[in-house]
């Protein structure tokens, strides 16, 4: 309807452009919200914190063991754009193992850096394994499972030595399904005696962030820089995670890492992550976020990177891929084609995206409408970069196409879709497309 209106004042002259205005208002734009400045740590050439935009993570749920399951399923996270991925590393045939992956994937040009998820024995797996340890490009270690009782601060000494020893980061990853239970104790035991006790789960929210904070203090008393240290304060209840977060962001000032823990599978897993880590993101609070999916029987474990980057997107704090706006559908569109039309276009865009990124610079930022009818049809059309308006029902059997606010085509028959998906690529070659060199 704003088109419609903005398109009849152009036409009487009143205001030439006003159109191409609202076009680019819609353009993604890096939001200028303020953000928590947090030190900048370098993950294998990958800055978390400081400047550097939020960065999306993922982890392999194959047996590390084995090699080629492993390289095969990061090389899949890292092309659906997972730029940290994390493998676990439980026994010695593991962290064997993490050499010859890191190998393997660089054969492949596959760059992206490796975290090294250690629980119980991490400590002796790194001194055993120097190779792992030079592998990694950072190491991930809770304090509620480090060690127990008198070993668990020798331990945990351990293991930052050797990332001091190999310049290694390391993410102090509290959980609460494996908080400290001597802190905990302690903490309910001093909320007790107090004048006004806190609620029991305040007090697990405290000792969540103590864990992370007196662990970081820590790590630092044995050399540990500041800039190679990042916290994740992980809970499954979307309140208790924000609240954990706002505390850690409010008394440090150490990179964070976002996940909501064991959020689930499918829709209540994305609603979850999205709720719970969107709220922390528009507060500023966030520098690498990982979406921590129960993937359905036989799924794709990318579908945890793709969700991680449509939130980013979405909330305009990065640009992964080309926006597809499409009808939702009502009683005027009964004709399925704008349905299986928009879908084929975001999946080419999903499958494609791996080359675009080298072949065309910039195609993350093009914007596509896919719409069913005339009512809101040709305006969205107008404000895409390239736009379709297929006909609803009772409607003339004709689809305008707009290129760039301007209509260049009407399409009939029964080929439409097969050849507005041509005008898309067609339209991405000639704008984004490097020019060709000189004979």
């Amino acid at each position: 309807m704003i088109a419609c209106a903005i398109d009849k004042i152009a036409a009487r002259g009143h205001l030439n452009g006003v159109a191409a205005e609202v076009r680019a208002m819609t353009e993604f734009r890096p939001d200028p919200l303020p953000r928590r400045r947090a030190v900048a740590v370098d993950v294998g050439g990958v800055v978390v914190g400081g400047d550097a935009p939020v960065v999306v993570q993922s982890m392999t749920n194959t047996d590390t063991a084995d090699i080629d399951a492993t390289v095969a399923q990061v090389a899949a996270l890292a092309r659906a754009g997972s730029e940290l991925v994390r493998i676990t590393v439980d026994r010695d045939d593991s962290a064997a193992a993490v050499p010859r992956i890191r190998e393997k994937l660089e054969k492949r040009g596959l760059a992206v850096p490796l975290i090294g998820d250690f629980h119980y024995i991490g400590h002796k797996l790194l001194a055993d394994h120097p190779a792992c340890a030079e592998a990694l490009a950072k190491y991930r270690i809770n304090p509620g499972n480090v060690g127990f009782k008198d070993k668990k601060d020798r331990q945990f000494a351990q293991i930052v030595e050797t990332a001091i020893r190999h310049a290694k980061p390391v993410r102090i990853g509290v959980n609460w399904g494996s908080l400290d239970q001597a802190l905990l104790t302690r903490l309910m035991d001093e909320n007790h005696d107090r004048g006004a006790p806190l609620t029991a789960r305040q007090v697990m929210r405290e000792a969540i962030v103590q864990s992370a904070l007196l662990s970081a203090n820590q790590a630092e008393e044995i050399g540990l820089s500041r800039d190679r240290i990042i916290l994740s304060a992980k809970v499954s209840n979307v309140q208790d995670l924000i609240a954990c977060y706002a505390m850690l962001a409010e008394r440090s000032d150490h990179a964070l890492h976002l996940g909501l823990t064991e959020a689930g599978m499918g829709s209540k897993g994305i609603v979850a992550s999205s709720a719970a880590m969107g709220i922390l993101l528009q507060q500023g609070i966030g520098d690498t976020i990982r979406v921590s999916l129960t993937p359905e029987p036989g799924g794709d474990r990318t579908l945890e990177v793709q969700v991680a980057q449509e939130l980013l997107q979405t909330m305009g704090f990065r640009q992964f891929v080309p926006v597809v706006a499409a009808c939702p559908g009502c009683g005027r569109t009964t004709s399925t084609v704008f349905q299986q039309l928009a879908r084929a276009i975001q999946d080419d865009i999903r499958t494609s995206m791996p080359v675009w990124r080298e072949k065309y610079p910039g195609v993350e930022a093009l914007s596509v409408a896919v719409m069913g009818c005339i009512v809101n049809g040709p305006g969205e059309s107008k404000h895409a970069d390239i736009g379709i308006s297929l006909p609803g029902t009772g409607e003339t059997p004709a689809a305008p196409v707009f290129i760039d606010g301007q209509k260049a085509a009407t399409l009939r028959g029964d080929n439409i879709a097969a050849e507005f998906q041509a005008m898309v690529a067609d339209y991405i070659d000639k704008r984004f497309g490097r020019p060709k060199a000189a004979e």
